[in-house]
């Protein structure tokens, strides 16, 4: 790499050109206008070049001068640029989140926009939990789980509740084996959306076929995904019939590209739930998004309970009596 001339010479020219007045230059860097005719005589010494012509109360570029000048004065800016997105991004509050993939998915990026617009001091980073996390041994700010909620020695919040069921292609409805009751799952395939590691209370074929008396089944045959979306690919290609948590599946029940073959929904009280180390007074980065989040959380299962008393409004049969 060729050698440069010092970095003070080079920046006495630039201002010195920008202002065409080594006065000014010299009251932009807090030196004396002689500091600047110093540097620039010896930038011309070190380049062999001159790039002044120096005229009774004024200054011209000379050749070399005007084509010296907008490459370095677009390098300074190149560096003040970078030296202020790293001064910038030290004052960002980053602030990590671990979700369920689904959840993550469907329910927070889609709403996170309006806690990043009023919040855009914080750096938000969403990692998908493949495993259950801990706030204090995984180092993350706040960790979203679903599960019965059997937590201690942290801050928990329980956000709001789900139904698990069994969902399916309609086609299934009926096809050569209809699927009318539990009892008709002995002819179809169970479709495993299994637990991330280590979690002992994600919902299970063997503890929902146990809880509706339905024998002769093998609760572990059939196709086991970790993902939520190999699962959803599976069940609307028609392969057969897996428990899903209602707000994974809830655009597809809308949409009738998936159905509840039969209205039972899994044991126990299955929630999703926020944790975090703590969760104090004050503008901190997880005091902030807990905030967000709960109220969200509410907004959402009020919007809930809405449609569902509007479906319910829509489905009560009409008084005999009215013709």
């Amino acid at each position: 790499m060729r050698r440069l001339p010092p970095l003070n010479a080079l920046k006495a020219f630039e201002v010195a050109g920008r202002h065409m007045s080594f006065s000014r230059a010299a009251e932009e860097l807090h030196v004396t206008p002689a500091a600047i005719s110093h540097q620039i005589k010896a930038l011309e010494t070190d380049l062999g070049v001159k790039l002044f012509r120096r005229l009774n109360r004024s200054l011209r570029l000379t050749e070399a001068g005007q084509a010296c000048l907008p490459g370095l004065r677009e390098a300074f800016e190149t560096m003040v640029s970078a030296v202020g997105r790293v001064r910038d991004k030290e004052d960002w509050d980053v602030l990590t989140i671990s979700a369920p993939p689904a959840f993550g998915a469907r329910w927070l990026v889609p709403r996170i926009v309006d806690f990043r617009t009023a919040n855009p001091q914080i750096q938000v980073r969403i990692d998908p939990a493949i495993r259950r996390m801990d706030p204090v041994r995984d180092g993350i700010d706040v960790v979203i789980e679903f599960s019965q909620g059997h937590y201690s020695g942290r801050w928990v919040k329980r956000l709001f509740g789900q139904d698990v069921f069994p969902v399916c292609s309609p086609e299934l409805l009926n096809g050569q084996n209809p699927l009318r009751t539990p009892a008709d799952l002995r002819g179809h395939t169970l479709i495993h959306f299994d637990a991330p590691v280590g979690d002992p209370e994600w919902p299970n074929w063997e503890t929902w076929l146990r809880a509706n008396n339905v024998d002769r089944i093998d609760p572990n045959r059939g196709p086991h995904f970790t993902s939520p979306n190999f699962t959803l690919e599976a069940l609307l290609a028609g392969h057969g019939v897996s428990l899903m948590a209602e707000l994974v599946v809830e655009s597809e029940l809308a949409a009738g590209t998936l159905v509840k073959p039969f209205d039972i929904s899994y044991p126990g009280d299955l929630a999703y739930w926020a944790l975090a180390t703590s969760v104090e007074s004050g503008n901190g980065p997880v005091t902030l998004f807990c905030g967000w989040l709960i109220r969200e959380a509410s907004r959402y299962v009020r919007e809930k309970q809405h449609q569902r008393k509007s479906r319910a409004t829509v489905n009560e049969p009409l008084d005999s009596n009215v013709s």
